[in-house]
């Protein structure tokens, strides 16, 4: 009896070690600079900041390229309402550094590990955007034990016209020797950097994906960068996944969409299922 006392115990005590660690949002917290919630992992060479919020399962938010904690503005305060919410800034993103040349995105899928690590959570919910949507992919795929339910809005699989709108293909690719030809001060060369990250990365193989065996909701805008074509095939490739294209939308769904987004992404994470208005 008292053995299975101590098994019940144990998630008891680690929800509540991290609680310590958490906070309520309040009408002055500014996200992503919030020094209530922000703590700091120094992990794998880099520091890797984040923020945690409310309580409950746990869910795990990943930016887009360039982006921070900020870009879940109209997430967080709904999320944490009902769970802990673990909001992190990528590396060389945001607060968190990274001086070194390289960059991909399986270095950040295995950055988000260690920090469920170091947390003491077996598993999460993730829900990912852009680039946090390829990491989400990725964290699936290597490190499956981590992901509960993975819902995800304008990833792609691969750096080239199949995926992504030519336009924004080729604009990428300019800004990529725009940077090149700029005084390489240490704020440019890590603009380059992520910049370079995806002019040529992800490349992800439908095997990868179909590999993944979490449930998971596939997202994108109608107009989104990322071609619709190409969340299909992500979607088809993925053995538990439902698809979710919206209207009159660019890469900005969580924003354009915000109250039925999260609504959505909230019923699927309770429940496995969505049933979108």
């Amino acid at each position: 009896m008292l053995k299975k006392l101590f098994i019940f115990l144990i998630p008891a005590i680690l929800m509540q070690n991290i609680a310590a660690q958490t906070t309520y949002l309040s009408g002055n917290d500014t996200l992503g600079n919030n020094s209530k919630a922000g703590n700091y992992l120094t992990t794998r060479g880099i520091s890797l900041y984040y923020e945690i919020y409310g309580q409950g399962q746990p869910v795990l938010m990943l930016h887009g390229n360039g982006g921070s904690i900020n870009n879940f503005s109209n997430q967080i305060p709904y999320f944490s309402k009902n769970y802990l919410v673990l909001a992190v800034d990528s590396r060389a993103q945001g607060k968190s550094t990274d001086d070194a040349d390289s960059l991909s995105f399986e270095m950040m899928a295995d950055d988000f590990n260690a920090l469920l690590d170091s947390l003491k959570l077996d598993s999460c919910n993730v829900l990912g955007w852009s680039d946090g949507g390829i990491n989400a992919l990725l964290l699936a795929i290597r490190h499956p034990e981590k992901v509960k339910k993975l819902a995800i809005t304008g990833a792609n699989i691969s750096p080239d016209t199949t995926a992504i709108s030519p336009a924004d293909y080729w604009s990428g690719l300019a800004y990529c020797t725009q940077l090149e030809n700029m005084a390489q001060t240490p704020a440019v060369r890590n603009q380059l950097k992520l910049a370079l990250l995806d002019a040529f990365q992800p490349n992800l193989t439908l095997g990868q994906l179909n590999q993944i065996q979490c449930p998971s909701l596939i997202i994108g805008g109608d107009h989104d960068v990322i071609l619709p074509g190409h969340t299909l095939l992500i979607a088809r490739s993925i053995p538990h996944s439902m698809l979710w294209i919206l209207p009159d939308s660019g890469h900005d769904t969580l924003i354009r969409y915000k109250e039925m987004f999260n609504k959505m992404v909230d019923q699927f994470f309770d429940t496995g299922r969505f049933t979108p208005d």
